[in-house]
C-alpha cells in the first residue's frame, strides 16, 4: 500500500536484543489531507536508521507500507511497517492556456558578438 504525507512527528528510537540478535524501531507520525480533515497515521520502521535520518518535519514523501494485524490474548494489535520512502515531487505549474509557450533563440540567429568586429575600411 502507499499514501502521501506530510511528516508531523519523528519520535524517539526504541532499541532492544532479541534471540535473532540486535534491533532498532523508530516510528514516524505522518499527516495525511483529505479534504477537509487531516488523518494521522503512525508508521514504524525497524532497522531502518538511515531512512529516518533523511526524513524532516513539515517535508511531503510518498510511503509504500506494509499493514498487518496479529492477536495476542484475545486482542488485536495492527502494525504499519514502512518499506520504501520517497521525497514527493514538487508539481510543475502548468503553462498559462492563452500565452504561446516560450521558445529559446537559437545561438546562430542572434546578433553578432561585439568581439567579432567588423573591418569595412579601405587598404
Amino acid at each position: 500500500m502507499e499514501f502521501e504525507g506530510t511528516v508531523y512527528r519523528i519520535m524517539p528510537v526504541t532499541k532492544g536484543t532479541s534471540a535473532r540478535g540486535e534491533w532498532q524501531r523508530q516510528d514516524v507520525v505522518f499527516e495525511m489531507n483529505e479534504g477537509s480533515f487531516t488523518r494521522k497515521i503512525c508508521v514504524t520502521f525497524f532497522n531502518k536508521p538511515d531512512d529516518v535520518a533523511r526524513l524532516r518535519e513539515g517535508a511531503a514523501y510518498t510511503v509504500s507500507v506494509n499493514i498487518e494485524s496479529r492477536e495476542y490474548n484475545g486482542r488485536w494489535y495492527t502494525d504499519i511497517r514502512a518499506w520504501r520512502i520517497q521525497p514527493k515531487q514538487a508539481e510543475a505549474p502548468a503553462p498559462m492556456p492563452d500565452m504561446p509557450p516560450i521558445v529559446e533563440e537559437p545561438a546562430y540567429a542572434s546578433a553578432p558578438a561585439a568581439s567579432a568586429e567588423v573591418d569595412d575600411l579601405p587598404f
